[in-house]
C-alpha cells in the first residue's frame, strides 16, 4: 500500500472526488464506509480491519443496530478510528450479475452519501464495497460505485465537501482512474 495522496480528484459541483490508494482506516475523515455483512458483525478484510482499529465498542455498537439489509446503511460512532463515524453499508454478494448486484450495489453508495448529508458531515470515504470475499468484479464496482456518488452529488450534495474512493491496492485504484476517464472526470 501507498500513502493517502490522492491518485486523481475531480470535482463535481463543490466536492472533490479523491482516488486514494491506502488503508481506510487511517483516513483522517468525518466518515468511512465499513463494507458490512448483513448481521454487522466482524468480517474479514476491510471488514475485519476498521473493526480491529475501531476497538471493541464497535462490537457492541453494531448488536445494537439489529442489523442491516444488503443495498442499505447504517451509521455508529467511529470510536479508536481518526474517523468521527462509521457507516456500514452492505453491498451484494456476487452472483453472476443476474441478481440485482448493480442497483444493490449503487443503493449502498447512495445510502452512505444520504446518511452523511442528513448528519451534515462533510467528508466520507469509501472501500471498493462488494469487490472482496463477496467476488463483484472490480471493474464493474469501480463504475456502479463511482455512477452512484456523481448521481447523488449532482442530485443533492449538502453538507458534503469530500469523497475519497479508498482503494486497498494499485489494481482496485486503475478501475476508478479508467472509470473516471470513461466519465470525463480525469
Amino acid at each position: 500500500m501507498t500513502s493517502s495522496t490522492p491518485v486523481l480528484t475531480a470535482e463535481i459541483g463543490k466536492t472533490h472526488i479523491d482516488i486514494v490508494i491506502g488503508d481506510i482506516t487511517t483516513l483522517d475523515v468525518d466518515v468511512i464506509v465499513n463494507a458490512a455483512n448483513e448481521a454487522l458483525v466482524r468480517g474479514g478484510g476491510v471488514c475485519g480491519a476498521i473493526f480491529r482499529a475501531a476497538g471493541p465498542e464497535l462490537d457492541a455498537a453494531c448488536a445494537r443496530l439489529g442489523g442491516c439489509s444488503t443495498g442499505d446503511a447504517k451509521m455508529t460512532d467511529g470510536f479508536r478510528l481518526k474517523a468521527r463515524h462509521i457507516i456500514h453499508a452492505v453491498g451484494p454478494v456476487w452472483h453472476g450479475g443476474d441478481a440485482n448486484e448493480d442497483a444493490l450495489l449503487a443503493s449502498c453508495y447512495r445510502r452512505a452519501l444520504e446518511i452523511t448529508a442528513a448528519n451534515r458531515l462533510a467528508s466520507i470515504a469509501f472501500p471498493a464495497i462488494s469487490t472482496g470475499i463477496y467476488g463483484f468484479p472490480g471493474d464493474r464496482a469501480a463504475r456502479i460505485a463511482t455512477g452512484a456518488v456523481v448521481s447523488e452529488l449532482s442530485a443533492k450534495a449538502g453538507s458534503i465537501k469530500r469523497v475519497v474512493l479508498c482503494c486497498f491496492d494499485a489494481r482496485s485504484g486503475q478501475h476508478y482512474v479508467e472509470t473516471f476517464a470513461e466519465l470525463g472526470l480525469a
